[in-house]
């Protein structure tokens, strides 16, 4: 539908329904993201915390070298967070505010919806570890 709406240039897009839209995104953003976290549960046992959750306010908290594989951490407020050498393998990081937090050592490899703008905005080091698409910043600490 957006494909084709974009091929159609202004004409096409301008009828969209954007509230509409956005929902079916965010649905599929969510859908992708149960996908994605389910195995780090399949064992049986929570390994998380409670307070790890979407929207959690999570300023300033202490969770590094910690495995938070499969968290669930869409929103949540992670200003100045410690998550140094911290597994965040398969975390949904959709919309999180990772402002100032430390990363250094942290895995962020396979993280969920990373992106460039929360990166730069958070501390880190050459130690920490990014996907493909996401570059280290400049002001970072070098290896």
């Amino acid at each position: 539908m957006i494909g084709t709406a974009i091929q159609g240039g202004l004409p096409a897009l301008l009828p969209l329904d954007v509230p509409d839209l956005h929902s079916r995104v965010k649905i599929t953003l969510m859908d992708v993201s149960e996908e994605v976290r389910a195995p780090y549960f399949a064992a049986g046992g929570d390994h998380l915390e409670a307070a790890l959750q979407p929207g959690a306010d999570l300023m300033g908290a202490k969770l590094g070298f910690r495995q938070l594989c499969g968290a669930d951490l869409r929103g949540a407020y992670l200003i100045a967070a410690d998550l140094r050498c911290s597994d965040l393998s398969g975390a949904d990081l959709l919309g999180a505010d990772l402002r100032d937090t430390r990363l250094d050592g942290a895995d962020l490899s396979k993280a969920l919806y990373l992106t460039q703008p929360q990166v730069s905005a958070a501390r880190g080091s050459a130690s920490t570890r990014l996907p493909p698409e996401v570059s280290m910043p400049a002001n970072w600490i070098p290896g």
